[in-house]
């Protein structure tokens, strides 16, 4: 069989079983913090819009593509912050394409002087598109003249639509901080053939600074992520080093990749790449992963009361 017609069918075979769906992930969370978690809106007080991009396994004939934009700022009257993600996941060069709109609120809480919460909510529509036109299938192949014919298959629809809710929720002071956050609670119907669910995902993230030089200037953060969807699980365990403008990055995740990541940023802007290291049993047949983030940071409006900011990794 052809290459570029392998990973097509490959989707289509995944349609047609009872296999479910797993979220697509960013290894530079903290690059996106709305899509890691809702309770993220607002925690850099002023405006801030996040993009993403990440490609995955780019060796195959059929890559994985997420891109990711996100705006999120806090707001007074509302006692919080509020923000918009919007994601689209593309599979196979189009063949199966999955975009979510999100919008979301978080409510800040000082409970202490040195300690603040905040609770996250987030709606989101999605729709899940299947181009039809891209997939192949054994009796539309001609012995001499290739695939010319039509075929006899069932085609699923070609579109689906849904709402989908999460919530969340992040406790932090100057030098940690911890959440947990719970997506896709309703678990809604994404099947393009028959109903198929969205298992909930559930991840876990905390982390710490450990400045080096007075004013965090330069500091290490040791930080853990878990995640969990289903029956798949995933554990993420590394070490930020900062050192002025200058970002760099170390992590493991799951015996499946090492991760190294180096960025550079200001009070304003902010870049990252990050490269993933396969070393399962896939290494040597994908090219790893790559995965670039800018964070573009504005300047509030006139202060009018105190807010905590969270002081957490950028990447």
């Amino acid at each position: 069989m052809k290459r570029p017609i392998l990973l097509p069918l490959l989707v289509f075979t995944v349609l047609l079983s009872d296999l479910k769906a797993q979220d697509p992930q960013f290894t530079q969370f903290y690059a996106n913090p709305l899509y890691l978690n809702p309770a993220f809106a607002g925690t850099a007080k002023c405006p801030r819009i996040c993009m993403n991009y990440r490609n995955q396994w780019p060796n195959l004939s059929g890559t994985y593509v997420t891109y990711s934009g996100s705006f999120d700022t806090h707001v007074d009257v509302m006692a919080g912050g509020i923000g918009a993600i919007v994601t689209t996941d593309d599979q196979a060069h189009g063949t199966l394409k999955t975009t979510n709109f999100s919008l979301l609120y978080s409510y800040h809480a000082a409970v202490t002087r040195e300690f603040s919460l905040k609770f996250g909510l987030q709606a989101t529509y999605l729709q899940k598109t299947l181009d039809k036109t891209k997939l192949n299938f054994g009796d539309m192949i001609d012995a001499r003249r290739g695939f010319v014919w039509n075929t006899q298959e069932t085609v699923p629809s070609q579109s689906k639509k849904n709402v989908d809710f999460s919530a969340g929720i992040l406790g932090y002071s100057k030098n940690y901080f911890f959440g947990f956050a719970a997506h896709h609670i309703n678990q809604p119907d994404e099947g393009l053939l028959g109903s198929s669910k969205l298992p909930a995902k559930f991840t876990g993230h905390a982390g710490a600074i450990i400045p080096l030089e007075k004013g965090n200037a330069s500091y290490l953060s040791p930080n853990i992520l878990f995640q969990a969807q289903q029956k798949f699980t995933q554990l993420n365990l590394g070490l930020y080093y900062v050192k002025g403008a200058f970002v760099a990055g170390l992590w493991y995740r799951n015996a499946d990749a090492v991760i190294v990541l180096v960025g550079i940023q200001n009070n304003n802007f902010k870049f990252g790449y990050s490269y993933d290291v396969t070393i399962s049993k896939l290494s040597g047949n994908t090219a790893g992963s790559h995965e670039i983030s800018l964070q573009i940071q504005f300047e509030c409006r006139p202060k009018k009361k105190k807010f905590r900011t969270i002081s957490c990794p950028s990447f």
